[in-house]
């Protein structure tokens, strides 16, 4: 099916899943539903934002994410958006991490966000931002277990929009 004939707005570019499927073969990523994305119910300066992120990163001294698992991890962990870089760290091998070891915000851009949020270009913060490594190789529990856990916190802490960013 031609993806750009799907909705008027498509959710993400023609043919990308066509893509990844034909680049990652057996990835298991089929795309028969088409979700539009969900349009702001108020202006993006009055909205409360949190961040989504596999990138791994995390608060110093929590609990490290498994990355020698055969089958990846499915918890997440709560990032204090008032975070500064130095507290923060990054558990993954996944990917390489030197250009994040020097500025974090490539892969995970907290203080640019803290910096809209000051500009009140974003309405404010969520209390917390949710990062996750993204080598998970059971959808299902990829789906069932960790995207309906992160869904649920992001929730409870009122958030009007949730970016979303792969490392």
């Amino acid at each position: 099916m031609d993806e750009s004939k799907e909705n008027d707005s498509p959710q993400l570019r023609p043919g990308l899943w066509a893509t990844v499927n034909e680049r990652y073969p057996g990835s298991m990523i089929t795309k028969s539903d088409f979700i539009p994305l969900a349009k702001l119910k108020k202006p993006l300066s009055e909205s409360r934002l949190t961040f989504v992120s596999t990138a791994g990163v995390q608060p110093k001294g929590s609990l490290p994410f498994d990355t020698v698992h055969p089958v990846g991890d499915y918890t997440f962990r709560r990032v204090p958006a008032d975070s500064k870089p130095e507290d923060l760290e990054i558990h993954q091998l996944k990917y390489p991490t030197v250009g994040a070891d020097k500025d974090l915000n490539v892969i995970f851009p907290i203080e640019r966000l803290q910096e809209l949020a000051k500009e009140k270009i974003i309405g404010e913060l969520a209390p917390n931002f949710f990062s996750f490594i993204g080598y998970n190789m059971n959808p299902e529990m990829l789906e069932e277990k960790l995207a309906e856990d992160i869904a649920e916190a992001v929730k409870v802490e009122g958030s009007d929009i949730a970016l979303l960013a792969p490392a």
